[in-house]
């Protein structure tokens, strides 16, 4: 009701007697029990005009997937950011399309012999126990 508690309710309701004194207290009353019958009227009556106005379809809503406070920013960011990963790894485990470059690298690598793409230099292969080249003046 409001956010009014129990004990607030009893401390505004002894505040409008001694405001509004004896007297005049039913009569405010009455006016506030008709102004509460006119708004459920005037809500009833919005509900009823929005219905005729968008059909059946109103009654398949989910109003509360519309609601804007079950939106939270940081979700809606991890799940992005965790989408995109997940797709990154999908890409990764789906095997090459071009099943006779594999072979053909694989059959490279257990010969010893360098791996020669089309558009590449070829990269030499270590031999067992070789060390790898180091250059000094890298950083």
């Amino acid at each position: 009701m409001l956010g009014i508690n129990g004990g607030e309710f009893i401390v505004l309701a002894i505040l409008a007697v001694l405001i509004l004194g004896p007297e005049k207290l039913p009569e405010y009353a009455q006016q506030l029990g008709r102004l509460v019958r006119e708004l459920r009227r005037m809500a009833t009556g919005a509900k009823e005009q929005l219905r005729e106005e968008v059909g059946d379809e109103i009654a398949d809503l989910d109003w509360r997937k519309l609601d804007p406070r079950q939106y939270d920013p940081r979700k809606i960011i991890r799940d992005a950011l965790l989408d995109d990963f997940d797709d990154a790894i999908n890409a990764a485990k789906e095997p090459l399309a071009d099943s006779s470059s594999r072979d053909q690298s694989q059959r490279a690598l257990t010969a010893g012999n360098t791996i020669k793409d089309d558009d590449a230099a070829p990269v030499p292969q270590l031999a067992a126990g070789e060390r790898a080249p180091f250059d000094t003046e890298a950083t």
